[in-house]
C-alpha cells in the first residue's frame, strides 16, 4: 500500500515560506521582546526598573538692583562678571538677606538668563549700578 504525503508537503513548504517583509518583521519582534527582559543580578532577585527622566525647567528670579538671577530649581545665582557668566550657590558682592529685600521680577524663559539679559536690563533697569554699588550723584562741577 502507497501513501500519498504530497499533500502534507505542500502544507509544509507553504509553512516555511516567508517574503523578506515577513523576515525583518519577526526580527523586529524577537528584538523587541527579548529587549523587555530587563537586569537580573542572580537567582531570585528582582528586575531592575530604569526610573522615568525628570525634566525640570530652570525658573528665574531677576533683581534689576544687582543684575543679578536666581534658579530655584538649581539653587544658584547667576550674572554676568568681566564678560562671563557666573553661577554660584550664594551671591558676590551683596548678601542674601539684601538681596531678598530688594525688588524682584518673576522671568518668563527656561533656559540660560545670558540669552535674554540684554533685553531684560532694558526692560526691568535698576536703581543701583551693577553689582549693587551705589552710584555717587554729586555734580564734581558744584562740589555738592
Amino acid at each position: 500500500m502507497l501513501l500519498d504525503y504530497s499533500h502534507y508537503m505542500i502544507n509544509e513548504k507553504l509553512f516555511f515560506k516567508t517574503n523578506k517583509f515577513g523576515l525583518v518583521l519577526c526580527a523586529a519582534l524577537l528584538g523587541t521582546l527579548t529587549g523587555c527582559v530587563g537586569y537580573v543580578d542572580g537567582p531570585g532577585a528582582g528586575v531592575y526598573v530604569a526610573p522615568p527622566a525628570v525634566v525640570v525647567q530652570d525658573d528665574y528670579v531677576y533683581y534689576p538692583d544687582y543684575e543679578i538671577y536666581y534658579s530655584s530649581s538649581r539653587g544658584e545665582y547667576f550674572w554676568p562678571e568681566g564678560g562671563v557668566w557666573v553661577s554660584r550657590p550664594a551671591p558676590r558682592g551683596v548678601s542674601i538677606d539684601v538681596l531678598l529685600a530688594s525688588p524682584s521680577v518673576r522671568m518668563n524663559f527656561h533656559d540660560s538668563p545670558a540669552n535674554h539679559h540684554a533685553e531684560i536690563v532694558r526692560q526691568y533697569p535698576g536703581n543701583r549700578s551693577p553689582r549693587g554699588q551705589k552710584e555717587d550723584k554729586r555734580d564734581d562741577n558744584n562740589g555738592r
